[in-house]
């Protein structure tokens, strides 16, 4: 679709950037926090890139007022961030850790005294260990009331002052290496308990929004989906059918029940005929159906090609998380599809292909499956960046992956989608979970490494002045 006029971006348009707690705080057990399960789970031999963990992070738990100076001087119109419940909780639920919660509340008032929109994220994946240990957290529905306990918790204490709430982030990403690959907590491989897992925790979510609309009648609150969109490898029919079958087991799945209430019939059908589809208890379809949002998030970095997968084919295959471009194996379902790298696309060092118009036509397919409003929670580059001998930082591949991808969020909403705004991952650098801190997204620098936190220092990349022209100009300069 070509347009012959291009409209600007909303007057209003959120311009962002994100970050997630225990990727940035730091401060692990400072001032009454109790364990998450990353806190112990980093700590596992071989579970992440050079045994990094974030225990120090970029320390943003004690220079928060320096970054949100950086974001003041940047121009930014949206941070989101989000909350540690074990920082508020210790114990996942029981006695509230008031200095956790100070510290969100001083960071919220901070941002706002700079005219920063707060986008405050419920859960990024730093469950409670002490969950965990208990009735192994996801796994078990009394998760259901704690996680809303912790979530009304904050709705009283931030709701006057926040509007945008982000209820989930990426649980499709998250529980899918908790129970299938194992890579991250609790480290398992049980296809048949990832969808147990999957169905509380959209429980869970459907609860924290209906509460929601009791606490924060005035606010807005969507999950955050990590969103691949499918293509055919080829125009093959198999090939074409692979990928239906990868949409909707990957996309659909999630989807669906966010944005419907209901979960899609076709992978129903098949996960039930292989032992795998969720128990669903009574009540559950109508909690489902009081938690449709009031927007979707989306965290966008790539699109996946596939085909066909016989019956004795690929399955799950080993995930680059060394930054060694070509080392990403292929993965898939045997019997319904695999992963096949798109020939016409370039790759990250990590091998997530760059796929600017994928942004648009995900946006494109979501608003007229789902016609809600549309938030960008996450997109951006993760790459290995140096700081040359002048203290600057030329990331020029990140600029061009950014204005690729806003460019196309521009002719996306000329399209028709109603797009609310655009959260740069990530604004510092942060600890890429597995990938260590190598693997590098931010707009500033941090002077440290897996290893070694150096003095941690905040550098503006080349990107963080483009950034910042084109928050000046509303999206004028891309």
């Amino acid at each position: 679709m070509f347009h012959q006029h291009v409209k600007s971006f909303p007057s209003n348009f959120l311009w962002g950037a994100a970050s997630a707690a225990y990727q940035v705080e730091g401060a692990w057990n400072a001032d009454g926090k109790g364990l998450s399960a990353w806190d112990v789970f980093t700590k596992i031999p071989e579970k992440t890139f050079k045994g990094s963990n974030g225990d120090v992070a970029v320390d943003h738990y004690h220079r928060s007022k320096e970054d949100v100076a950086l974001m003041a001087e940047m121009g930014l119109k949206a941070y989101r961030l989000s909350v540690s419940w074990p920082r508020v909780y210790p114990r996942g639920r029981g006695k509230i850790n008031s200095a956790g919660l100070h510290f969100y509340s001083t960071l919220i008032d901070e941002l706002l005294s700079h005219r920063i929109e707060p986008i405050v994220t419920l859960y990024h994946w730093d469950a409670p260990q002490s969950l965990m240990e208990e009735y192994g957290g996801w796994e078990s529905r009394r998760i259901i009331e704690d996680f809303n306990n912790y979530c009304v918790t904050l709705y009283e204490h931030l709701g006057d002052r926040v509007r945008y709430w982000v209820s989930l982030n990426e649980q499709n990403y998250d529980l899918h290496h908790g129970f299938i690959t194992g890579m991250h907590p609790p480290g398992v491989r049980d296809r048949k308990r990832f969808y147990e897992a999957n169905h509380i925790a959209f429980l869970a979510n459907a609860k924290a929004i209906e509460s929601f609309r009791q606490h924060v009648p005035g606010g807005k609150i969507g999950p955050s989906f990590a969103y691949s969109p499918a293509y055919p490898l080829t125009s093959s029919p198999s090939d074409v059918l692979a990928c239906e079958n990868a949409e909707a087991l990957t996309n659909d799945w999630w989807l669906d029940v966010y944005c419907r209430g209901t979960y899609p019939q076709v992978p129903l059908r098949y996960l039930g005929e292989q032992g795998l589809a969720p128990t669903i208890q009574d009540g559950d379809l109508e909690l489902l159906q009081q938690g449709v949002p009031d927007f979707l998030g989306v965290n966008y970095y790539r699109t996946t090609s596939y085909e066909a997968n016989p019956l004795d084919g690929v399955s799950e295959g080993a995930i680059n998380t060394t930054g060694q471009k070509g080392s990403a194996q292929e993965t898939g379902i045997p019997g319904l599809y695999k992963t096949a790298r798109n020939p016409h696309l370039d790759t990250t060092s990590w091998d997530w292909a760059i796929d600017p118009t994928g942004l648009r036509t995900g946006l494109r397919r979501l608003t007229s499956r789902y016609g809600l409003p549309i938030l960008i929670t996450e997109n951006g580059l993760g790459a290995f960046d140096t700081v040359d001998t002048k203290d600057t930082v030329d990331d020029e591949y990140r600029i061009a992956y950014l204005r690729s991808h806003i460019e196309q969020c521009r002719h996306a909403i000329n399209d028709g989608v109603d797009l609310v705004g655009y959260c740069v991952w990530s604004f510092t650098d942060v600890l890429s979970w597995l990938n260590g801190y190598q693997k590098r997204y931010g707009l500033v620098y941090v002077n440290r490494d897996e290893t070694d936190q150096r003095d941690l220092r905040r550098i503006r990349k080349r990107s963080f002045f483009w950034y910042q022209e084109v928050i000046r100009t509303n999206g004028g300069n891309v």
